[in-house]
């Protein structure tokens, strides 16, 4: 811990289709230190994947405008040429997309998908190396070597996600962004993969950004946490931060945990954020979470965002933390 790999500064991400501008990111600052785990939490369209992409180098190149800066080992990765970019991506960074039913080539065997990401890095290695590389991957992530002859198709959900996995960390990568790994899982395998995914974040040291909107896993697996509302990063800190119920928190946080059940709690009905995220090309002026907000005041909903207050490893975006009010 204390080595920064990766610093996202002050980055924002505008779409334009037909004349409309849409603000996927904004204004995003974030650091992982190596070996740290981050998870990257909030509804759906709050910008989490585009943030990825970001870091990935794989958004569209038209219609797209960015400002800020991402850098790598202190190395700048926006602005930076697509053949230097492959270079890095798969070798030193690599994501796991979130459907595994869709990412893998139907029509080639597993063992093909997982030796060419191999192949590619390491041009020198010979065939009997990278069928041994393949095998050994594979029985990383819990498969059979023999069925690297297998199709996709001949494969569960579960499964597949676990040939993603081992693509993902073929290279044994210093940085592994997991976009949202179990949501097409049921239960009991998300907990095998989160698990898996634990003892090999573990065994190869590599960083961790896990985007997901289920806080139970962030709970079980991540050391920071980032909460990201309408492109947006409305709260950070370490785990215990978001965690301790003790601590005041951003009102979407808040509304984050209160509609989670709880076994230790009796109540009729669990309480909802009341409303939908703003589609990012109609963002409210002022606070971006004001009209959903139940502490929402006047000066919430006009002028500029909230200041940026922070309390050691904890920051909050909110008004009612501005001058230390909303710390006790």
């Amino acid at each position: 811990m204390g080595e920064k790999l990766l610093e996202i500064k002050d980055y924002s991400v505008r779409f334009t289709t037909d004349k409309v501008i849409s603000r996927a990111v904004n204004h995003v600052d974030l650091s992982l230190e190596k070996g740290e785990v981050l998870g990257l939490v909030g509804e759906t369209g709050a910008g989490k994947t585009t943030t990825a992409l970001s870091v990935m180098g794989l958004l569209p190149k038209y219609a797209v405008e960015t400002e800020g800066e991402i850098f790598f080992h202190g190395e700048k990765l926006t602005g930076m040429k697509e053949k230097q970019y492959r270079n890095i991506r798969g070798k030193h960074i690599s994501m796991i997309f979130q459907d595994p039913m869709t990412s893998l080539n139907p029509v080639f065997r597993v063992g093909d998908q997982i030796a060419d990401v191999i192949k590619i890095h390491n041009p020198k290695m010979g065939q009997h190396e990278v069928n041994e590389k393949v095998d050994e991957i594979l029985t990383m992530v819990g498969i059979a070597p023999e069925r690297k002859l297998e199709y996709p198709h001949q494969f569960s959900g579960g499964m597949k996600q676990r040939v993603m996995i081992a693509i993902a960390i073929a290279c044994n990568p210093e940085l592994l962004i997991a976009d949202e790994p179990t949501t097409a899982l049921d239960v009991t395998i998300q907990a095998q993969v989160i698990k898996m995914m634990r003892n090999l974040q573990k065994e190869l040291g590599s960083s961790v950004i896990l985007i997901t909107h289920d806080l139970g896993i962030v709970a079980n697996f991540c050391d920071k946490v980032a909460i990201m509302y309408a492109g947006e990063i409305v709260e950070s800190g370490t785990l215990e931060d978001i965690f301790d119920k003790s601590r005041s928190h951003h009102p979407y946080t808040e509304g984050l945990f209160a509609s989670l059940p709880n076994i230790t709690e009796k109540t009729d009905r669990l309480v909802p954020i009341k409303g939908l995220t703003p589609h990012p090309s109609e963002l409210p002026e002022g606070c971006k979470f004001h009209p959903r907000c139940p502490k929402c005041t006047e000066i919430c909903t006009k002028g500029e965002n909230p200041r940026r207050c922070r309390k050691g490893s904890h920051m909050v975006q909110c008004h009612l933390f501005e001058e230390g009010k909303g710390y006790e």
